[in-house]
């Protein structure tokens, strides 16, 4: 087993800069949050969404990473992650996950929640509260001392007990000066060594939640990413800090 800490230890400075961050990631979600609503094209909600972050002083983490074209990602429905938005006008019913990253004085901030358009369906509404669970379950096994395999049974379990899947292709990651960094979280179990959490560590954990199955394909546009049998997904995110009495979620308001 793996017992060294690894290099995205940070130091109380750096994490008060992830957290300086990762609170205008919350801010920016409820923005967001308050104006979703049936008729609106997810394009506005991104030019929202840069738009407040610029006025901070902040940088949108996403825009320009890899070539991605927009400030956050907007998936709707069966879209996992990774949305591009565009002239998509959203519908009653419809589920939205916005993912945003936020650069500022050298330190990122990510985050992710899935929102309700308008009246949705009692799946829709029961899968969004287990993939909120799940993160939560997983956050709450994000301790100094435990190790990544501990969040992954955590969101796993919650998740496959619920009849839902863990999309597989994709993971959580360690934060900082890097928008990804070591380690990765799988929200699943894998085999294999495990990595050692350790007090001032900057995680990302964002479980991503599939009503059907845990397959995926990626569209033509190479950045969206769907379930391969057009299931309901959905996608929370966090980032949080090690700390002395478990995991502070710094992604938050106030």
């Amino acid at each position: 087993m793996m017992t060294r800490p690894w290099k995205s230890a940070k130091s109380a400075d750096e994490i008060d800069l992830v957290r300086q961050s990762s609170r205008l990631v919350a801010e920016t979600l409820r923005i967001l949050g308050s104006v979703i609503r049936p008729g609106l094209a997810t394009k506005e909600l991104d030019i929202i969404a840069e738009e407040y972050i610029r006025s901070r002083g902040a940088l949108p983490s996403f825009k320009g990473y890899r070539g991605f074209p927009a400030s956050i990602c907007t998936s709707v429905n069966a879209e996992v992650v990774h949305g591009i938005p565009g002239r998509r006008v959203l519908a009653d019913g419809d589920i939205l996950s916005v993912d945003v990253g936020v650069l500022k004085d050298g330190y990122h901030g990510d985050g992710a929640a899935t929102f309700a358009v308008g009246e949705v369906s009692e799946e829709a509404a029961r899968l969004m509260k287990v993939t909120r669970e799940s993160l939560m379950a997983g956050i709450a096994a994000a301790r100094d001392g435990s190790r990544v395999v501990d969040i992954s049974r955590a969101v796993q379990t919650l998740v496959e007990q619920a009849g839902y899947s863990v999309v597989r292709d994709l993971v959580g990651h360690g934060i900082g000066q890097q928008m990804h960094e070591e380690p990765q979280i799988p929200n699943f179990v894998t085999p294999g060594d495990s990595p050692l959490l350790v007090k001032g560590m900057t995680l990302a954990i964002e479980p991503m939640v599939s009503a059907g199955t845990c397959e995926i394909s990626v569209l033509d546009d190479a950045w969206t990413v769907v379930t391969r049998d057009g299931s309901l997904a959905a996608h929370f995110e966090h980032t949080v800090a090690i700390g002395d009495n478990g995991a502070e979620m710094l992604t938050v308001c106030g």
